[in-house]
């Protein structure tokens, strides 16, 4: 993935030290989510004990970087970002933002690639672009 270069904020800036991590790999351009040791499964948002088997084992992965469009919503105000569920290719679901689209275009199934922008304070945020 591309070497993003941001800053990285303060994990209890987003009420969760859990989270750093993922926010120092986002800076460097990668996209990272967390695995169960003990049952195999990934889950969002990153917390150190498994959601489906309560195994307080967890690992960081590499996400694939792709996935499908589960819902999103056209904001006309949007700043260029239309808000969405994107499903990953692993099977988990998270909340982010389509970029670099004409957001008429889009729809539910459409494949999306992960991208990392860079916020006007200088967060760089994991969103998604559709693949050509």
């Amino acid at each position: 993935m591309a070497e993003a270069r941001g800053h990285v904020p303060d994990p209890q800036t987003f009420g969760n030290p859990e989270t750093g991590h993922f926010w120092r790999e986002a800076a460097h351009g990668r996209f990272v989510i967390k695995r169960c040791t003990a049952c195999g499964k990934h889950h969002w948002y990153p917390r150190s004990h498994c959601p489906h088997c309560g195994g307080g084992e967890t690992e960081w992965v590499d996400a694939s970087g792709g996935g499908t469009i589960y819902s999103f919503t056209i904001l006309r105000r949007g700043g260029g970002k239309v808000p969405a569920y994107v499903t990953l290719d692993e099977g988990i679901s998270v909340f982010t933002n389509i970029v670099d689209c004409d957001p008429e275009r889009l729809s539910i199934g459409q494949r999306v690639t992960v991208r990392f922008w860079a916020e006007e304070d200088g967060l760089v945020v994991p969103v998604f672009a559709p693949e050509s």
